[in-house]
């Protein structure tokens, strides 16, 4: 079972309130003060955790159940620690009943450079986070900054006059939280280049489709492990096209065999890899991530792949681990003239081998869609169905409403968030 963000927020900001009402005399609890001090507090709380998802550890995504989902929870809290940190700087956090003092004395013109440079920090960083006009290489630039903005933070927590000595317990709460966010900020910046999984490949075959691309690379060493339905971070040693992003592994498992990538032309980075790509050029993959794995069982599964959602479905068609696809329907959905490369052959392929592939080109609203699914629904059994989805939230939605009206449980649902930044 992961941790999901209603949960994990609403812990985090309970034990931050609690240890908060802790250390202040319970005849201001009801003040401005406590709530400016709590919502601090909170807020710090909630940068430290967003600077540890950030780290892309492997033990997170067990947590959280996949690093799509450990991005989820990020953003989330990126978001509210913004909302509590203006209330925080809307209030003043003290009383005249409250005994203060600084853990680290600092001079007062610092002291207050440093409370105005906290809250400043944080807007950048979730505006960056949050704006998707910025082109992506600008984006990642200005979000590696969001390691030493946060050190402002926790120097503002340090040097303000608080009721809040570092060994009590909101001390220790706020030191053991900053310290994991400290050291996911300084992985990610600093060392995970370095030592995180990765190995370094070669671009051995390029087929072109229409605005999208076919990559298949060779391992130049020893290949990085992964299983199907996993995504990789790839990153292309070439100018223009240094930038990691991730993608879907379209390739199934096994010793010795190439790692592929279906790439569609998305955005400014997409577009100049889709056009550049050649045989012969070299690239890092960092991997593996994710944890969307078919369902183990009995039963009949429904995989649903929307635009270049196809991509883990791929893979998991030429598992070499699995081959009972006797049970199995694909829906693709596909924009008439923009499917991927070689997505006929694809077609017959999964046939051949025993899944159901039903081509769907008219959009979520597609009666092809409906009926087929209705009626599969009817012959197996709403609790004998599995779903597996990747593709646009437009499309999920539209997936959830008919399992609904059919009476398919919500659990058979298992899905890969689709939208990465």
């Amino acid at each position: 079972m992961r941790v999901k963000s209603g949960v994990f927020l609403p812990f985090l900001a309970v034990v931050s309130l609690a240890v908060v009402l802790a250390e202040v005399p319970s005849a201001t609890w009801a003040s401005t003060g406590t709530l400016s001090l709590a919502s601090g507090v909170t807020a710090l709380v909630f940068m430290a955790m967003a600077a540890l998802l950030g780290s892309r550890w492997t033990w997170l995504e067990d947590v959280f159940g996949g690093l799509d989902r450990v991005y989820e929870v990020h953003k989330w809290l990126g978001v509210w620690a913004l909302v509590l940190a203006s209330v925080h700087l809307v209030f003043k956090a003290g009383a005249p009943e409250w005994e203060v003092a600084s853990i680290l004395a600092l001079p007062p013109y610092w002291t207050r450079l440093v409370r105005q440079l906290s809250y400043v920090a944080l807007v950048v960083i979730v505006l960056l986070a949050l704006n998707r006009k910025i082109p992506y290489g600008q984006w990642r630039w200005w979000h590696k900054l969001s390691g030493p903005l946060f050190v402002v933070v926790v120097l503002h927590w340090l040097s303000f006059k608080s009721p809040i000595a570092l060994g009590s317990p909101a001390g220790l709460w706020l030191a053991t939280c900053a310290t994991f966010g400290l050291a996911g900020a300084a992985w990610k910046l600093l060392l995970y280049p370095f030592l995180a999984p990765h190995a370094e490949y070669r671009l051995t075959h390029v087929e072109p489709g229409v605005a999208s691309v076919r990559l298949e690379l060779e391992p130049v060493g020893k290949p990085v492990p992964f299983e199907a339905g996993q995504f990789a971070f790839l990153r292309f040693l070439h100018a223009g096209l240094r930038e990691p992003h991730p993608f879907t592994i379209a390739s199934g498992t096994g010793a010795g065999k190439p790692v592929q990538f279906v790439i569609r032309a998305l955005g400014d980075y997409t577009d100049r890899l889709v056009a550049e790509a050649k045989p012969g050029m070299r690239a890092e993959v960092y991997a593996p991530f994710g944890r969307f794995k078919r369902p183990a069982g009995g039963g009949h599964e429904v995989w649903i792949g929307g635009g270049v959602g196809l991509s883990p479905f791929i893979a998991w068609l030429h598992d070499g681990s699995r081959q009972d696809l006797a049970k199995v329907t694909l829906f693709n959905f596909q924009t008439p003239g923009r499917g991927f490369p070689g997505v006929e052959e694809l077609a017959a392929d999964a046939r051949m081998r025993g899944a159901d592939w039903v081509e769907v080109s008219d959009g979520p609203d597609s009666p092809v869609f409906a009926d087929r699914f209705g009626w599969l629904v009817g012959q197996v059994g709403a609790d004998r169905v599995s779903v597996c989805f990747c593709g646009p939230r437009g499309l999920l939605t539209k997936v959830r409403a008919e399992m609904a009206r059919l009476g398919v449980p919500a659990s058979k649902l298992r899905y890969e968030q689709f939208e990465f930044r």
